[in-house]
């Protein structure tokens, strides 16, 4: 069920791009394929400029992946097209989308750095081609701004429903905007599956020129089922022996796993003693940039709320600008015998920018006092005096207890944009 009013506005993105206008950089914008980008540039911000009197002979913009526009794949063709459309001093505003699939792009941009009157934009669903190259080419003049897929509180704007049901519909086909305006369930999970094989991984099989193919479906499988759990390379390598029969080696799994979070299908997360201040090796947890993609997976069987609850929480931080980490904290008890043992309790996620700093666990409910001793043991460890949070299923409202331990529900962490204010 969605509103009549399908627009969503994508404000947050748009602010960012408004904030960086004329500040001497190409901006970059990246994101998994099918999260707006294009639709943030190519609608939302043309918008805009026009909205300050911007005329439209002076925004030029230019689509690489649409068939017509082959030819400017070529870089002196679009070099010479877009001076050609550039008749005088006023400033000119260039937009060019999937901005990868135009060899040697960086020479192209650089030399738009140099022109005075241009203010460009560009496009990349390929973290490998784009913020890297753009950001050790261009030494600091490229700026990058990270489209997500549409996160809860912009779902609501349009869900016609209340939040219990937006979130049941959430939870199981997440953000992609064009799932948002599908009638249908089937539609979704359909559409979902689909996207999954014929955009996503046939781009990674091209681009990365990847012969087993079963494997890579494998891992991503694997990777599916196990959100939110600690994992490592040795762990997955194990799982391909035992169950899927396969002798993939190492160095494959690893080099599959960086072209999934290349091209920003999943994230991995690190841990971080929090007493030691320092990061730990492995093992490390994986999260899927749409929860939508991550169930289409698996057939949509495994809809397993617990884990896709964290899945949210953790691109909810991320979109706000947090740099997210999974918390450990080591604790020293005597045993029964006497004799000291360390235990290592898990911080679900340890979320900072700047010198804010929240930890944060993710208990989908506490139905009694052990198990919220349970969740907050960690948190009492700590011992540090940056703000701890337990956010659960629901709660009617965000409550603090004895410890100065926040508990709020999903809703309220969610739909309120200063929530961790709270």
């Amino acid at each position: 069920k969605v509103g009549g009013n399908m627009e969503i506005k994508r404000d947050i993105y748009l602010q960012k791009l408004i904030n960086r206008m004329h500040n001497g950089m190409i901006k970059v914008i990246t994101g998994i394929r099918r999260s707006g980008k294009s639709y943030l540039l190519f609608q939302i911000f043309r918008n805009y400029l026009k909205t300050q009197g911007v005329a439209d002979d002076h925004i030029i913009a230019i689509e690489l992946d649409i068939y017509e526009n082959k030819k400017y794949r070529d870089p002196r063709t679009l070099l010479e097209y877009t001076k050609s459309r550039m008749k005088d001093d006023k400033d000119y505003y260039i937009f060019l989308d999937e901005v990868q699939l135009l060899p040697d792009f960086v020479s192209v941009l650089n030399s738009f750095l140099y022109m005075q009157n241009v203010d460009v934009y560009v496009t990349g669903s390929n973290s490998k081609f784009l913020s890297k190259d753009v950001i050790t080419e261009f030494r600091g003049r490229g700026d990058e701004v990270h489209v997500f897929p549409v996160s809860f509180r912009e779902y609501m704007e349009v869900f016609d429903g209340d939040k219990y049901e937006g979130w049941s519909s959430y939870v199981s086909f997440g953000g992609l905007p064009l799932t948002i305006t599908m009638a249908t369930d089937e539609q979704r999970m359909e559409y979902l599956a689909r996207l999954f094989e014929e955009t996503y991984i046939k781009d990674i099989i091209e681009r990365n020129h990847i012969e087993r193919i079963q494997e890579m479906n494998d891992l991503i499988n694997i990777l599916a089922s196990g959100i939110g759990s600690l994992t490592n390379t040795s762990k997955i390598e194990a799982t391909f022996k035992s169950v899927i029969h396969s002798d993939i080696s190492l160095n494959t799994i690893r080099a599959y796993i960086d072209h999934l979070k290349d091209a920003f299908i999943v994230n991995e997360v690190n841990r971080y003693d929090v007493k030691g201040r320092k990061y730990i090796g492995t093992p490390l947890k994986y999260y899927f940039e749409d929860v939508g993609l991550r169930n289409a997976r698996l057939g949509f069987r495994q809809v397993e709320e617990t884990h896709l609850m964290e899945n949210i929480i953790y691109n909810e931080l991320r979109v706000r600008g947090y740099q997210v980490d999974v918390g450990v904290v080591v604790k020293r008890d005597r045993n029964k015998e006497g004799v000291q043992e360390k235990k290592q309790l898990e911080i679900d996620f340890v979320a900072n920018m700047g010198s804010k700093r929240y930890y944060i666990q993710s208990a989908f409910s506490l139905p009694d006092d052990e198990k919220r001793a349970q969740e907050k043991a960690s948190l009492i460890n700590v011992n540090d005096s940056f703000k701890k949070i337990i956010i659960v299923k629901d709660i009617v409202k965000p409550l603090y207890d004895n410890d100065g331990i926040l508990t709020m529900s999903i809703y309220d962490f969610l739909l309120n944009e200063h929530s961790l204010e709270l």
